[in-house]
């Protein structure tokens, strides 16, 4: 019995790891990525603003030794949702259960002006080539904008800006400098009105710019200015976009995509292929696009697997439960704990923002990569 199991994010990697600890050497396991490591969304962060190194938030999928799971680095090139049967430019792999969990692909060259007057940092080399960008910038205009929708990590954004905001008043480059973000919610968090308010806040005690409900459309690296959505126009001296986020390409030539993702149950993330299923960022499900939802999805395509092979059945269902950690500045963490619930209004409460939540943060990293990885590693150890 094989299961094939495209993409090891978030949910790649636990959903390989239930199954290993499961059935071991009884089932076999193909997990395949055309990466060279897993690297977490906070990592880049950490790496970009000069926290940390490159090498030490990259995990090599060469390290996923589990029983039963075997690691393929290939590009996938073909899915055919009816047959179970996957090409890639290593091989074909024939399924019994076939699970897409390849994300979000990511297009900076989408926005006009970016790729040429700009940066992104969703990417990890986007991320990582702004280390250098940053430890050479000497103050100005740094606007922060997402270009389009949806956008996987809705609070990265903002996260961003107040590590800007920090990263320049430790330069001494803040009194001269001016921060802004753009972001086409209303709010910073949606679905959570006190860690929005806590965000507001925090950007009205710093002094930063924010322009909610809009998306910046264009750059004009001529004239330094951020075309938005609805015609203004912002100057800037440092652009950092979230760019243009697409189901990749292979996905939605496999016909499993509708309105540019592929739906699936929101309760069991199965498709409309039988023996398919689907979790995180390349889903339609109505969750955030962010790596705890797409684990916590795993757990649940884990127990349809085991279930359906134990001859048995399973009544773990899909919460829409997930947390994440954001920072604040200043070595401060908040916790922000949301649930998206079909059909109901999503809900969500805040811990923090805290110097004392750095550990839990820390153990969240640290706890996956042990569980995944089999290694020990803590966040923050350049």
């Amino acid at each position: 019995m094989r299961i094939v199991i495209l993409g090891a994010g978030f949910g790649g990697l636990e959903l390989s790891t239930l199954l290993s600890e499961e059935f071991g050497d009884d089932l076999d396991v193909v997990l395949i990525d055309k990466g060279e490591g897993f690297v977490f969304g906070f990592s880049k962060l950490d790496v970009m603003f000069g926290y940390t190194d490159a090498a030490h938030v990259l995990h090599r999928f060469d390290d996923v030794v589990k029983p039963g799971v075997r690691f393929v680095r290939a590009e996938v090139t073909a899915i055919d949702p009816v047959a179970k049967v996957v090409s890639t430019d290593a091989g074909t792999f024939e399924a019994d259960f076939l699970v897409v969990a390849l994300g979000a692909d990511l297009h900076p060259q989408d926005t006009p002006g970016l790729l040429e007057g700009g940066y992104e940092f969703y990417t990890v080399p986007g991320a990582f080539e702004l280390r250098d960008v940053l430890d050479q910038f000497e103050g100005g205009r740094v606007l922060v904008g997402v270009t389009s929708t949806p956008f996987k990590c809705p609070p990265a954004p903002s996260e961003t800006t107040l590590l800007v905001n920090d990263f320049l008043q430790a330069r001494g480059l803040r009194e001269r400098s001016e921060v802004s973000l753009v972001m086409p919610l209303p709010v910073p968090i949606p679905p959570s009105p006190q860690a929005s308010e806590a965000i507001l806040a925090a950007f009205e005690q710093r002094g930063i710019n924010w322009h909610p409900g809009k998306l910046v459309r264009a750059l004009d690296p001529d004239r330094k200015v951020a075309v938005l959505s609805d015609g203004d126009e912002l100057p800037y001296d440092l652009f950092l976009g979230v760019p243009v986020h697409r189901a990749p390409a292979v996905v939605v030539a496999s016909g499993l995509t509708e309105d540019g993702w592929i739906p699936v149950d929101p309760l069991t993330l199965q498709t409309k292929f039988a023996g398919v299923y689907a979790v995180g960022d390349v889903t339609s499900v109505g969750t955030p696009k962010a790596g705890v939802f797409a684990e916590g999805q795993a757990t649940v395509v884990a127990a349809a697997i085991i279930a359906t092979l134990r001859n048995s059945t399973t009544d773990h269902t899909y919460d829409g439960h997930g947390i994440c950690y954001m920072e604040f500045g200043g070595h401060e963490i908040a916790k922000i704990d949301v649930t998206f619930l079909s059909g109901a209004r999503p809900a969500g409460s805040l811990e923090g923002p805290d110097a004392n939540l750095a550990a839990d943060k820390s153990a969240f990293g640290t706890e996956r990569i042990q569980r995944w990885f089999g290694k020990a590693w803590t966040g923050i150890d350049a």
